[in-house]
């Protein structure tokens, strides 16, 4: 059973010695601004900003959202693949090249964070600093050098998050889904039962069961190879996956319904990717893809396509590029293996996930205290 995780704290996750005063509340740059003019302190009324990185094995991802309504407006969004955990399956340790390209990107989040004044914040760190040797000291660094006090999550906080980001995609008329994340160290899988709320309300749903996979795409790309995998190099992935697997389809099969009265939710970049891919885009369109739905067996003949095109081919896809051309099958078998185990017939494809789920929590413990409503910011320092 999966313990509801903890709400995340509002407490800024951003070190406020590196500048900007926070007035004589002392609450730091990330509480607003205030400034003195000819008549004294004019008040400034804009709406809170609040941000949510994720830094996890193969990218760092970062989005800052203003409350909007029941749910948030994204204002600014960063992501760029830096592979930290290039390696760690062998050595056990990040390595000084991929901290670097981690280092590198956290300074633009940093630059973008407060660019934006941002008024609450969770940065979280998953797999690849969980199990390096110096994950934590990396950490420490990152702290150093770039003023950011990342969070290492552990995985029942990660699959917890995922599930609430994608919520709102979960289809009321059937009475369970498998959520399931993709990620480049691990892969988080939730059963969750879905609830039925009123005309156009998110979904409710409880969640019964949850795993986390130690195969990853960059894991198994690392082990069984990415650039030439031939169709023996692709059975073995799948079949090292359905091996994870098994444990947790036993576990779920009293509390899962008939596949015919279930879906598939992917929130990982295997899906969106597929997706893609799929509907054949001359560039990757969000608007497209997130909340699409896709038959099993659609996403299982576009994995066949990508197979054929060969390393060159995936390069030259405008949904898959350099950067991803070597990772995108052993996604493709994970997701293999899970389409064998749960024989659904639908797929729905989710361009959200960790972010958002963070985004939801921080925003929610702001109107409970009062923080999302756009208060001048000396009026909420004096609280603080």
């Amino acid at each position: 059973m999966f313990a509801q995780g903890r709400t995340a704290s509002l407490t800024t996750a951003l070190d406020n010695s590196g500048g900007g005063g926070g007035g004589d509340g002392g609450a730091g740059p990330v509480a607003g601004r205030t400034w003195r003019g000819r008549k004294g302190i004019r008040r400034r009324r804009e709406p809170p900003v609040y941000a949510a990185l994720d830094l996890g094995t193969n990218n760092c991802r970062l989005l800052l959202a203003c409350p909007q309504g029941d749910g948030f407006r994204v204002v600014d969004a960063f992501s760029r693949i830096i592979r930290l955990g290039e390696g760690v399956a062998r050595s056990g340790r990040l390595s000084e090249a991929a901290m670097g390209r981690a280092i590198a990107a956290l300074r633009i989040c940093d630059a973008k964070m407060r660019r934006r004044n941002v008024r609450g914040a969770r940065l979280i760190a998953t797999e690849a600093c969980r199990v390096a040797e110096n994950g934590a000291e990396f950490v420490t660094r990152v702290r150093a050098e770039t003023g950011l006090a990342l969070e290492i999550v552990d995985r029942e906080t990660e699959a917890h998050l995922a599930v609430t980001g994608s919520a709102p995609l979960l289809d009321p008329a059937c009475r369970g889904a498998l959520v399931f994340d993709i990620g480049g160290g691990s892969s988080e899988l939730i059963w969750v039962s879905i609830e039925r709320r009123g005309e156009g309300a998110v979904p409710g749903h409880r969640i019964h069961a949850w795993t986390s996979l130690p195969v990853g795409v960059v894991s198994l790309a690392e082990r069984f190879g990415g650039v030439d995998v031939s169709a023996d190099d692709f059975a073995a992935m799948v079949d090292c996956t359905l091996e994870h697997l098994a444990p947790f389809a036993e576990a779920c099969r009293p509390v899962a319904p008939p596949t015919s009265q279930m879906h598939l939710l992917g929130t990982s970049g295997t899906v969106t990717t597929i997706a893609g891919v799929h509907l054949g885009l001359e560039r990757y369109d969000r608007a497209q893809v997130d909340g699409r739905w896709l038959a099993c067996e659609a996403a299982a003949a576009t994995t066949r396509e990508l197979m054929a095109m060969g390393y060159d081919g995936r390069v030259r896809s405008p949904c898959i590029g350099r950067e991803r051309a070597d990772l995108v099958l052993a996604g493709c078998a994970i997701l293999e293996a899970i389409m064998r185990t749960w024989p659904c017939e639908r797929l729905r494809v989710a361009d959200r996930g960790l972010r958002e789920g963070i985004l939801h929590a921080l925003i929610a413990e702001g109107r409970r205290d009062g923080r999302a409503t756009g208060r001048p910011a000396d009026d909420i320092a004096a609280r603080a």
